[in-house]
């Protein structure tokens, strides 16, 4: 017995010894954050985005506003302090994976589906899921279809450069039907062909044909169909071999869905200062040891939510209901409303 316990506590001492060791390592690691250290010496954080109404789109005074717009001044939050030192630059989906594996943007959080192939054959990381979607068809209403498959011998536009275009192709073969594709690159051209009559229907994510469906010269003569050819979880991405880079990216768009789930919002924050609720003392940094252990300001939580508000807020100020999209929170509600959203514990 004295054998074994003497074994137990060698073992256990030997985990420890490489516990502390792979920490270190880590830490070590965490330090080297190359994109972070080139990022505050420019003092300013470059990110790619598109241009789609309610989610990028630059005002009539040329400033930025939008869904995801919004969890780039988060970022620039928990890195800065500072909403306003991040810069936004309108990448077309031809470009905007190339320009971030050549250091063009820190970035990407332009509407990217993650993807296996993206991963790893392109290698990106991905953050998480920011808005869950999926590929729509915009289809004229004269056309009297109800569904996809309906279609059959239609002419369909899908923006090159996308995942759109093996999805549709797939959604055919799996019916059986027939379509031709017409691959479109510039943006502009796409919305023109349905609009002139060049092809029948659009596809694309259907957060995007919504948003395009208002700018054809009569909206009420095209409709979104209700299904969804795939899934499309939009998430921002970065290039791969950052490690600290990708956690500060993870725990800001965290920090909005925590904060929602809190019931913490813009305007009502300040009084859970007060909270005697630990979990809810380091999520805001009134205990600021959580803060200091991961290197990050204690408040970076709470000054997230002091500027843009939660995730919820972020959703219905840009694309939800009063907006001109008209969104549903469907599957982008937090996971104690039934919807998909779930942050990792803060602690």
């Amino acid at each position: 017995m004295q054998r074994n316990f003497t074994h137990r506590k060698l073992f256990t001492k030997a985990f420890a010894a490489t516990a502390a060791l792979a920490a270190g390592l880590i830490a070590t690691s965490a330090l080297a954050g190359e994109t972070l250290d080139k990022i505050k010496a420019r003092g300013v954080i470059k990110v790619g985005v598109g241009t789609t109404p309610g989610f990028f789109s630059p005002d009539s005074s040329g400033r930025w506003q939008g869904f995801f717009v919004d969890f780039g001044r988060a970022i620039a939050i928990t890195v800065f302090n500072d909403a306003e030192k991040v810069e936004f630059t309108n990448s077309s989906p031809q470009q905007r994976l190339p320009a971030l594996q050549s250091g063009e943007f820190d970035i990407l959080l332009s509407g990217v589906t993650q993807t296996v192939s993206r991963a790893f054959k392109l290698g990106f990381h991905f953050g998480p899921v920011v808005f869950y979607d999926g590929q729509g068809l915009l289809v004229r209403k004269d056309l009297g279809v109800s569904k996809g498959e309906e279609l059959d011998g239609a002419t369909i536009g899908v923006q090159s450069g996308t995942t759109g275009e093996l999805n549709i192709a797939d959604f055919f073969r799996k019916t059986g039907k027939a379509f031709t594709p017409v691959t479109i690159e510039e943006t502009g051209e796409f919305l023109k062909a349905l609009d002139s009559g060049r092809v029948d229907a659009l596809t694309q994510d259907a957060t995007d044909l919504a948003a395009k469906r208002t700018q054809l010269s009569k909206p009420d003569d095209y409709v979104l169909l209700p299904e969804r050819l795939s899934k499309e979880p939009l998430a921002p991405a970065i290039r791969a071999g950052d490690d600290q880079w990708l956690e500060i990216v993870n725990w800001t768009v965290y920090a909005t869905i925590q904060a929602e789930e809190f019931g913490i919002t813009k305007d009502n924050v300040d009084t859970f200062l007060k909270s005697e609720d630990p979990a809810i003392k380091r999520f805001l940094g009134v205990d600021p040891s959580l803060g200091e252990a991961i290197g990050l300001d204690p408040k970076f939580a709470y000054n997230i939510v002091k500027a843009v508000g939660n995730y919820g807020e972020i959703f219905e100020r840009n694309v939800g209901k009063g907006t001109a999209l008209n969104f549903e929170r469907g599957y982008n509600q937090p996971w104690t409303a039934g919807g998909l959203l779930y942050s990792p514990p803060f602690r």
